[in-house]
């Protein structure tokens, strides 16, 4: 009886692997942590309206957010690979609710800035970068679906971020909505994190996928985390894909930051009310929400460089669209084909790591990368704003006969969002073929005590 008991709680223990709660968990974190920074178009028409603030004073904020949180995206990795993960979680979802509850008190740009920028900014960091990276060391195997099921879920929260956020300041004012989202994440974020550990050894467990003859990992102590984490980094930095991965995340997010910050305030003034330009973002998260799925799963199978090509061209193209929409049909049209481009864009990122460094401490790696991601996200919001608020009525400029480069028109940041996906897709084409660990050596250069596997031991 007691052989039978055990035998089927092995299997359960098998089938229903804890690291799939793992992805759970970091799916509904990500989803509460981003909640209002996905609905930041309906922000800006919000403050615009209540204050008449101009679009590139609001837009700013995005953009110092942008930054703050790229700056600290490195730092952010740092901490995790050396002090682990949930730790600097619990540090963000506390800078989380005092930066909501801030919110709630602004009443000048400074404020804004200050609060949303900084306090908020520091805390994306830290989700941004430790939320993926502990899922992934979760998973030595089937990472494909694990990364493709948290991005596709968790991308959904725009869907439901941008309309109900709408309704929440339609229904209380935006100062009272701040202090209920402060209520309801602050209890569901710090709720998580006391299970979400940051590594399987935490529990004393293997990850998923991993065989009879891989030894249980031991926790590892603060300095061996810090050696480990150095020495790794100095064999990743030889690599060609450490440099490039990050700026063609720059080139990525700057081509579509233009474009997610301003297209309900572009719709807007194309004469659409604020709830219908809102769907747009529920549009397009939701068809984002297919390839968030099946581009990680395709990196998985036929590898990270050949699968990313698609999106970002995708992601480009289609946005030659907003040169005439100007009805409904034609924004929730671009939102569809654009949604999908944008969704698979950011999908891969994870395992490209894996595929280039294996199950090396890339916490530190993927916080690179998120820092040219916020710095195209910072400088394609404010391209968009810079390009609009730029006005010169009296002799307007135009491209090829119908592109508008003059004042109040988006026509010029549209171009620069364009060329800036398609230009990802030709660094993309200079990466390292991903079909092998372009490192896979790094631990002989620990000493024993700090090496982990079988064959460097």
């Amino acid at each position: 009886m007691n052989i039978d008991l055990s035998d089927r709680m092995n299997y359960l223990r098998g089938r229903y692997h804890y690291a799939w709660l793992v992805v759970g968990m970091g799916t509904m974190l990500r989803v509460t942590a981003n909640f209002v920074s996905q609905a930041f178009a309906v922000i800006l028409v919000v403050l615009q309206t209540d204050f008449a603030w101009g679009v590139t004073a609001i837009v700013l904020a995005q953009v110092f957010r942008s930054l703050a949180s790229a700056l600290l995206s490195p730092v952010s990795g740092w901490v995790g690979d050396r002090y682990g993960a949930r730790p600097s979680l619990f540090v963000a979802a506390a800078l989380y609710v005092a930066g909501m509850l801030l919110l709630s008190t602004v009443d000048q740009l400074w404020q804004l800035y200050i609060y949303y920028s900084l306090l908020l900014g520091l805390a994306q960091a830290l989700f941004t970068v430790n939320i993926p990276t502990t899922v992934a060391a979760w998973f030595k195997r089937r990472l494909g679906v694990a990364v493709g099921i948290q991005q596709s879920i968790g991308g959904m929260g725009a869907s439901v971020t941008a309309p109900g956020l709408a309704l929440l300041v339609a229904l209380t004012g935006w100062q009272v909505g701040f202090w209920i989202i402060a209520a309801v994440g602050g209890v569901i974020l710090f709720s998580l994190l006391f299970f979400f550990h940051s590594d399987p050894a935490d529990r004393g467990m293997k990850p998923l996928g991993a065989t009879d003859d891989d030894p249980v990992p031991a926790p590892v102590n603060a300095a061996t985390a810090k050696l480990r984490s150095k020495v790794f980094m100095q064999h990743a930095r030889r690599t060609r894909a450490f440099w490039n991965l990050p700026f063609i995340h720059f080139l990525g997010c700057m081509g579509h930051a233009i474009v997610i910050w301003h297209v309900v305030f572009f719709a807007t003034e194309q004469g659409l009310s604020l709830t219908a330009a809102a769907w747009t973002v529920t549009i397009y998260t939701m068809a984002s929400v297919s390839s968030r799925l099946f581009i990680p799963i395709l990196a998985d199978r036929w590898g990270a460089k050949v699968t990313m090509i698609l999106p970002y061209f995708l992601q480009g193209v289609t946005v030659i669209m907003l040169f005439w929409a100007q009805s409904a049909w034609e924004f929730y049209l671009f939102a569809v084909l654009f949604g999908i481009g944008f969704g698979g864009e950011m999908s891969a990122f994870l395992i490209a790591n894996r595929q280039y460094y294996g199950m090396g401490p890339v916490r530190s790696i993927f916080g690179f990368q998120h820092l040219g991601s916020g710095f195209g996200m910072a400088l394609g919001g404010l391209i968009g704003g810079v390009v609009y608020d730029f006005r010169n009525a009296e002799a307007p400029m135009r491209f090829l006969g119908f592109i508008d480069v003059g004042g109040g028109s988006y026509d010029l940041a549209w171009i620069i969002s364009i060329v800036a996906s398609l230009a990802g897709v030709v660094f993309i084409l200079l990466l390292e073929s991903s079909s092998r660990v372009l490192i896979p050596d790094w631990e002989e250069s620990l000493p024993a005590e700090g090496q982990t596997s079988p064959a460097a031991s």
